[in-house]
């Protein structure tokens, strides 16, 4: 079995501690070398050594991950980010396509993001970017989302996406500079995060983004005609919703 070594960074003590704990008893491939409460803390043990793995709060009492990943910005450790149950955090990550340990996790969360480090490349800093700012600023409408596609990761401007529609259970989105994205994730886990950000979904395969539709056609059953001249179906049971929601919008 190969060792790997891990640097372990939380501000909270009991969470610091029961983090070793199962990691020493459920993780023996792994190597504690390290922990650290704080910004300072981490930025001492980080210029000693650098580990395999860094497991990384977010939210720490004299700063942030962020300013520890700003101090080494050519890090090679694997990144585990460890937040909070918080809705918002939950959202950013989700929007960077990052992956995370949510508090307090179960044994089989911490195995599938040590399983992921493994095998997954470091996100990069414009991801990272997506995260912090929309970590920063949790009450606004972020305005970028990284999707995954089979061969990369793609960062968007929210404001270019025309409307996704479902392929099984992908996605596909389709941009305003006609330019369609097959994204490995269902059009469900959108509609959810996109929900509250002016998008709405008309169909059970249609998720559109309300600035970029022109009028809602009335005959053939009902269906939304888009700036770009292309046709949406709408559902008969979300009908009244879109007519409703386009009453308030347009």
């Amino acid at each position: 079995m190969n060792k790997l070594t891990a640097i372990l960074v939380d501000d909270m003590p009991n969470a610091l501690q029961l983090l070793q704990n199962d990691l020493q008893q459920n993780h023996k491939e792994i190597e504690i070398i390290a922990t650290a409460k704080s910004v300072v803390e981490a930025a001492k043990v980080l210029r000693k050594q650098e580990p395999d793995i860094l497991f990384l709060d977010i939210m720490l009492g004299d700063g942030t991950g962020f300013d520890v990943l700003e101090i080494f910005p050519d890090l090679k450790s694997k990144i585990i980010f460890v937040t909070a149950s918080d809705e918002f955090a939950i959202r950013a990550f989700k929007f960077a396509a990052i992956d995370y340990v949510l508090k307090p996790y179960s044994d089989e969360d911490l195995a599938q993001a040590i399983n992921k480090a493994k095998s997954q490349i470091q996100p990069n800093n414009e991801r990272l970017s997506v995260l912090k700012d929309t970590l920063s600023m949790p009450n606004s409408k972020p305005k970028k989302i990284s999707l995954h596609t089979l061969e990369k990761i793609i960062i968007v401007d929210l404001e270019d996406i025309v409307r996704c529609e479902s392929d099984s259970n992908n996605t596909i989105f389709y941009l305003n500079n006609d330019t369609k994205i097959f994204v490995t994730k269902t059009l469900k886990y959108f509609a959810d995060l996109l929900k509250q950000y002016d998008f709405i979904r008309v169909h059970q395969s249609h998720l559109v983004n309300l600035q970029f539709i022109k009028e809602f056609i009335k005959r053939d059953g009902g269906y939304l005609l888009m700036k770009n001249k292309k046709t949406v179906p709408v559902s008969v049971r979300k009908k009244s919703e879109v007519i409703e929601v386009l009453g308030k919008y347009i």
